[in-house]
Parts: structure tokens; C-alpha cells; sequence
């Protein structure tokens, strides 16, 4: 049986990877899995709407860092930003797939800059990031 806080753990886990924060959240994806106390469906579906959800939260900061751009705070130099924006331009926004990987929140963060369509973030997202949880549970159950 499910302690009550299994689920609620890995939603924030899988949050906080997808931000900026130095979260990780394949172990405790793992560690659930190997324990077995959640239904895999239900931990897929908890890890991956909390992993899409945190990379929603960078999508919109994209979309309104724009106005901080030249403030002495800003956390990014205008040079890191143009090239940032000028692979991302080059790459198009299927470069989201890759929104899985650890450099994949800067992805979602200059998508929301370049006012990526919402529809298509989500969907692209949501795809790579669900995606990666399954590959992760086959590796965990030995079918990888």
C-alpha cells in the first residue's frame, strides 16, 4: 500500500526537475517503480504531469523575460540569449523533443521567448517528457 506521500513526492520531484532547480527526478521515479506500492500508469502519469507542468513554468518566464532583458540582474547576458534564440531559430521548435535532456529546460525557456505556439510546446513537451518516463520504467522492469 502507498504511504499517501508517493505520489505527491514524485509530482514535485518531476516539477522541480523540469525548472531551473537542481532537482533530479529519475531516482525517485525509480525507487516507486522498484517498490511497486503505486500502479507504473498512475507514477507515469503523476511524473510526467508534473515535469510537463514545470516546463510550462519556464515556458511562460520565457515569455515575459523579455521586458528584464536589459536590467544589470538579468541572469543571462545578451549574447548567450542571441545565440540561445538563434539555435533554437535554426532547429525549429521539434528541438523540443529534446526537452528530456539537462539542457532541455533552457529549450523551453527560449521557446516561450520566441512565443513558440502553446499548443505545439505542450504537445512536443508532453510527448518527450512522457517518453522518457517509459523508457526509464522498461529500463527499471529489464526490457531495455
Amino acid at each position: 500500500m502507498t504511504d499517501g506521500l508517493s505520489l505527491p513526492a514524485m509530482f514535485l520531484a518531476a516539477f522541480g526537475a523540469a525548472t531551473i532547480l537542481p532537482f533530479q527526478s529519475e531516482i525517485v521515479f525509480v525507487a516507486l517503480q522498484v517498490r511497486g506500492d503505486v500502479a507504473l500508469w498512475l507514477l507515469l502519469l503523476v511524473a510526467s504531469a508534473g515535469n510537463v507542468l514545470g516546463s510550462v513554468v519556464n515556458y511562460v518566464m520565457g515569455a515575459g523575460i523579455e521586458r528584464f532583458r536589459h536590467r544589470r540582474w538579468f541572469p543571462v547576458t545578451e549574447d548567450q540569449l542571441t545565440r540561445a534564440q538563434r539555435w533554437y531559430t535554426r532547429w525549429g521548435s521539434w528541438s523540443l523533443l529534446l526537452s528530456w535532456a539537462p539542457f532541455g529546460d533552457a529549450i523551453t525557456v527560449v521557446a516561450g521567448v520566441l512565443r513558440t505556439p502553446f499548443w505545439l510546446f505542450l504537445a512536443l513537451v508532453t510527448l518527450a517528457k512522457t517518453g522518457r518516463y517509459a523508457v526509464l520504467a522498461a529500463a527499471t522492469a529489464g526490457f531495455l
